[in-house]
């Protein structure tokens, strides 16, 4: 039975990962060299730590990926403060079900706790989430458990009573490692076949989403 939700944050509530995409691939220009479409890909999901990771190793050791992160950063708040967040498509419909049904929900993002919550406030819904995990509060990032099953404890909810909404492969990985029934959302990259395997539910955006944990929260098959 789910009786709680808990929500990626980028890329599945907020319509931030083609910005961050962007942010990346200038600061990388910046510093002479290209990110590709699928090096930023394998980064979608995961902590700052594992991002600088898989830039050093596909530039080598040496590779500034701190100097680089710092930078993207820096563009990312720059055109978020400019330009605002966007929801993503759905997201106000289905956290009004929730409200309706009166479940727990909460986010578990690979950003960091202090940035999360300012994205969520600019966006205008940290309010309509009971409470926020995030990576620089877990040991191991996602595609490991420990973010959700934070989000869940939080919550006070038993993992294995909680469905999780994804649009990354690490984060489909994470929650289904935690237990949870995972549900993905697929957004701006295109996910590896083991991704959709790890799913219990793939939809096609947040209107289906919503449709689907309606079933579940009565206790349906999604």
């Amino acid at each position: 039975m789910i009786v709680a939700v808990i929500f990626d944050m980028d890329g599945l509530m907020l319509d931030t990962e083609s910005v961050s995409e962007r942010c990346w691939k200038a600061a990388a220009r910046e510093i002479g060299h290209e990110l590709d479409d699928a090096l930023f890909a394998r980064m979608i999901g995961r902590t700052m730590a594992e991002d600088h990771r898989l830039l050093r190793e596909r530039f080598g050791a040496a590779f500034p990926a701190e100097v680089l992160g710092q930078r993207a950063r820096a563009l990312y708040r720059e055109t978020l403060e400019a330009d605002g967040v966007a929801h993503k498509p759905g997201l106000l419909d289905l956290l009004a079900l929730l409200d309706q049904r009166v479940v727990p929900r909460a986010v578990a993002t690979s950003s960091a706790l202090a940035d999360a919550r300012r994205q969520l406030a600019r966006a205008g819904v940290l309010d309509r989430v009971h409470a926020v995990a995030a990576g620089d509060e877990v040991r191991a990032g996602k595609p490991a458990p420990d973010v959700f099953l934070l989000a869940a404890a939080r919550l006070g909810v038993e993992p294995a009573h909680c469905a999780v909404l994804e649009d990354s492969g690490p984060g489909i990985h994470g929650a289904r490692a935690a237990g949870m029934t995972a549900i993905l959302v697929p957004d701006v990259a295109a996910l590896p076949p083991d991704a959709r395997a790890a799913a219990a539910l793939v939809v096609a955006s947040l209107h289906e989403a919503r449709n689907a944990l309606a079933r579940l929260l009565d206790g349906s098959a999604a």
